[in-house]
């Protein structure tokens, strides 16, 4: 679907299922995930993952893309951009990434990806919904550019920290 200069964005495949489940069976990424935070817990929660996750995908730009290295051929992750669950219109860009991905900028370049086709597509704002304490992901919506909007109930049932992006103007 995309292609940023190391990375395809593209559908989930049935093939990926083993990496689906080695990706959201670890606490370390599954914590940050949800109202009620829960890694999955065998092959069957991974295919029906990779289902939902294809269904979102049907009309791009939106979408929850997995994350291929073009190097290695390797799932790093998913990066999303979908109205948010239980908003009002609003628009979020998000990743997920398995921890031997982290720290290499693959999530940072996959999201950049995302906001651009966002924007062409039309867009004026993208958000970012991050659980406190994630600060990796806060991180990430600073390097985006994101404006800090404080903290908010409104989405996921839960306390998340709120970034805004506007479409540049031009």
């Amino acid at each position: 679907m995309y292609e940023t200069e190391r990375l395809t964005l593209r559908q989930w495949q049935a093939a990926d299922r083993d990496r689906a489940l080695d990706l959201y069976s670890r606490w370390e990424v599954a914590r940050w995930l949800g109202a009620e935070p829960k890694p999955l817990a065998d092959a069957a929660a991974a295919e029906a993952l990779i289902g939902r996750f294809r269904e979102r995908s049907a009309t791009p730009p939106f979408g929850c893309w997995a994350v291929e290295r073009q190097d290695t051929g390797v799932v790093a992750g998913t990066v999303l951009l979908v109205p948010i669950p239980d908003g009002d219109g609003e628009v979020e860009v998000g990743w997920h990434f398995h921890p031997d991905s982290w720290g290499k900028g693959f999530a940072t370049e996959a999201a950049r990806a995302l906001v651009a086709a966002g924007f062409a597509s039309g867009l004026d704002e993208i958000h970012a919904v991050v659980r406190p304490g994630n600060d990796p992901s806060t991180a990430l919506c600073r390097r985006l550019g994101m404006a800090e909007r404080g903290l908010t109930n409104r989405y996921y049932g839960t306390a998340m920290e709120q970034f805004t992006l506007s479409r540049p103007a031009g």
